[in-house]
């Protein structure tokens, strides 16, 4: 008779005592599956809820890129660049300055490393007299924006004025009564009318824009300008040293100012915003992490201690059931078994039980542990029942209860081994 076939006849004879193996086996091996198996449900529920939230963290910014967008297209040109010798008393009183500067340095400027800025816009401002209407009017001279040289285009925020053709601000176009295509007189120059603006409530109201050059030619300011219009990068948002400092680097003979910063702090504060929801992904990320650091102690104190209590407790049914077959022992012994093929009985029997028991205890581990993910983590049954079996888990689970069986039995059978067959039958 095979070792094998003994065994299936002891299992079979004491169905008991097998059965409290077994299920002390399945009690080590489900504690092990079942504690990887919520922590992989606790994961699966933290990628639910960092998902979620980038998700919607991208979707508002999306949405608050689009108000910055927005909001620094109505900021406009909010960085002006003057001559260093321009009193700045003077400047915002009236608005324009009354020194000037070569037109090169937009050129200059444009051609360089220069990070802060965009936008780059030279003009030239003056309040004139307009004889032919007998009032008095601010003419601004302007081209197109100076291209950024070093980096990607940018759509220009404001259409450059054709030479020969004048725009004019609300006011005027209002009060004198002229609409688009009409030809109008300018200090002994003839202008047709290009655009005509909307009302603003402000200075622009009563101003007329022509090109560069010819402003140039009718103020007599030839090559030169007296400000340069640029729009603060986000890099440089409510930084203005950071501005003026790589500003005057390039065009030492010049000062920086800032204007429209109601319309700057907003866009700024919309930054702010889109910031703090990334911090508070991260800090998302850092509580769930914490708390899964809780599970796993909680997890690596729970499951050695299941553990060593199964194996004493298999330890305990191996003793018990060496001493019930003492007279089978020896019975073996006489026919002719050694004490290495008795160890091989008792410890093939721990196998078989470390096998059943293990395989019961990973698909009890693994049940009770996705039941408790989905109560306990709230991420539903259909996702649970896809994404927490995790076939590494049988792996160990099938080595594991063998060898808890098979070490917890070792010294019984030992024992079973040692014992002389002699002095077995004399006292049975």
């Amino acid at each position: 008779m095979t070792i094998w076939r003994l065994v299936g006849k002891e299992i079979l004879h004491r169905k008991p005592g097998f059965a409290l193996g077994l299920i002390s086996v399945a009690l080590a091996v489900g504690s092990l599956v079942g504690a990887l198996t919520l922590l992989g449900a606790y994961d699966v529920r933290t990628r639910q809820i960092l998902a979620l939230k980038e998700a919607e963290t991208e979707q508002k910014m999306n949405a608050l890129q689009d108000q910055v967008r927005k909001a620094m297209l109505g900021l406009g040109f909010n960085v002006v660049i003057l001559p260093k010798d321009q009193n700045l008393g003077d400047w915002y009183a009236d608005d324009y300055a009354s020194r000037y500067m070569p037109e090169e340095y937009v050129t200059r400027l444009a051609k360089s490393d220069i990070i802060t800025v965009r936008h780059l816009l030279p003009s030239l401002q003056q309040k004139v007299k307009w004889p032919e209407m007998k009032r008095t009017i601010i003419l601004v001279g302007t081209r197109g924006e100076a291209p950024d040289l070093h980096a990607s285009p940018k759509k220009p925020m404001v259409q450059p004025v054709p030479a020969g053709r004048i725009v004019l601000g609300h006011e005027l176009r209002q009060s004198l009564g002229l609409e688009v295509g009409d030809t109008v007189a300018l200090m002994g120059r003839e202008f047709t009318v290009h655009r005509c603006h909307a009302e603003r409530g402000t200075k622009d109201d009563i101003t007329a824009w022509i090109s560069l050059e010819e402003a140039q030619e009718l103020l007599d300011k030839k090559g030169l300008i007296n400000a340069i219009l640029a729009v603060e990068c986000k890099c440089a948002w409510a930084d203005l040293p950071k501005v003026r400092a790589e500003i005057t680097r390039i065009l030492p003979d010049t000062q920086v100012i800032e204007r429209a910063s109601k319309a700057l702090a907003r866009a700024e504060a919309r930054t702010k915003v889109a910031e703090e929801a990334r911090a508070a992904v991260l800090r998302e990320k850092q509580n769930r992490a914490e708390l899964r650091g809780e599970r796993e102690r909680f997890a690596s104190v729970l499951v050695p201690v299941v553990m060593v209590a199964s194996a004493a407790w298999v330890a305990f049914l191996a003793l018990a059931n060496v001493r019930e077959r003492r007279a089978e022992i020896g019975i073996l012994r006489a026919l002719g078994l050694r004490s290495r093929q008795i160890l091989l009985l008792f410890l093939s029997k721990a196998v078989a039980m470390g096998l059943a028991g293990g395989a019961v205890g990973f698909f009890g581990g693994r049940l009770i542990g996705q039941y408790l993910g989905t109560t306990l983590d709230d991420i539903g049954a259909d996702a649970a029942g896809t994404t927490l079996f995790d076939p590494k888990h049988i792996v160990p689970a099938l080595v594991m209860a063998p060898l808890l069986a098979v070490v917890a039995s070792w010294i019984p059978a030992m024992i079973a081994a040692r014992q002389d067959p002699a002095d077995i039958l004399r006292q049975e």
